[in-house]
């Protein structure tokens, strides 16, 4: 994975490189938040992903944005950060 560019998805002219967030070795005693962002479909695989981390004994957050058109409200931001280890964001269509 070295050589690769993460970009920020929101609306820069000149995008800047950015490091990778650290992952955690493992999940056990990780909160894993879920946010769908409220495009169609994207709790059919939100909920399929949810089955399989709590099958795997993983503590699962739910969260939704109220539109794919618009940024996360600051509120929902901070819970989600003062709840969760890690997030795993869904879009689909």
């Amino acid at each position: 994975m070295t050589d690769q560019i993460l970009l920020d998805p929101t609306n820069e002219r000149a995008p800047q490189p950015r490091a990778r967030a650290p992952r955690p070795a493992t999940l056990a005693g990780v909160t894993v938040g879920l946010l769908d962002i409220s495009k169609p479909r994207g709790d059919v695989f939100l909920d399929r992903l949810a089955a399989q981390l709590t099958g795997r004994g993983v503590r699962v957050e739910r969260f939704r944005k109220p539109t794919f058109a618009k940024v996360a409200p600051a509120d929902l931001r901070y819970e989600i950060s003062v709840k969760c280890d890690v997030v795993v964001e869904a879009l689909a269509d």
